[in-house]
């Protein structure tokens, strides 16, 4: 059964993870580089975190710079922005059940991309970068195939 028109082509997305330091803020720039005119995209966290180093190393390689980014929260979002979107992809367990708690009160669909968390890696600093480059490359994979037609109908 097909999703509805409004799930499959959303026009405002949210990336949403536990605390918005890496997974959501990596997702946020990878969907944004792809599709720059085509969405409006933010990500958001469940507690607020600090800006991971090893995110932001991973995303230059890719010539993305999220030094910038300021981690928020749902809370934060929804008092400075209003939660206005039409699509919230949660990327941890924490996050999935926010979200779906926020469906209560928000026409929103809400899809769940389970992500490793790379914070978690032991190892030298190669293997912890070599971690967030996998997930980066998970996400960035997931994201392609999630919104090719995006990028087609606005192209």
């Amino acid at each position: 059964m097909d999703a509805p028109p409004r799930a499959r082509n959303p026009q405002a997305v949210l990336f949403s993870c536990g605390l918005n330091s890496v997974r959501s803020p990596m997702a946020e720039s990878l969907l944004q580089q792809m599709f720059p005119q085509a969405l409006y995209v933010k990500s958001a966290g469940v507690k607020k975190g600090e800006l991971d180093p090893f995110a932001v190393a991973v995303m230059a390689e890719l010539g993305q710079d999220i030094s910038g980014h300021k981690p928020q929260t749902f809370e934060e979002l929804e008092d400075w922005e209003g939660l206005n979107f039409d699509l919230i992809i949660t990327l941890s367990p924490e996050a999935h059940h926010k979200a779906l708690a926020l469906t209560h009160t928000l026409a929103a669909d809400v899809e769940y991309w389970p992500t490793p968390d790379p914070t978690d890696t032991e190892g030298s600093r190669e293997q912890k970068l070599q971690a967030y480059r996998d997930v980066c490359d998970g996400l960035s994979l997931r994201i392609r195939r999630r919104f090719s037609k995006v990028g087609a109908a606005s192209g």
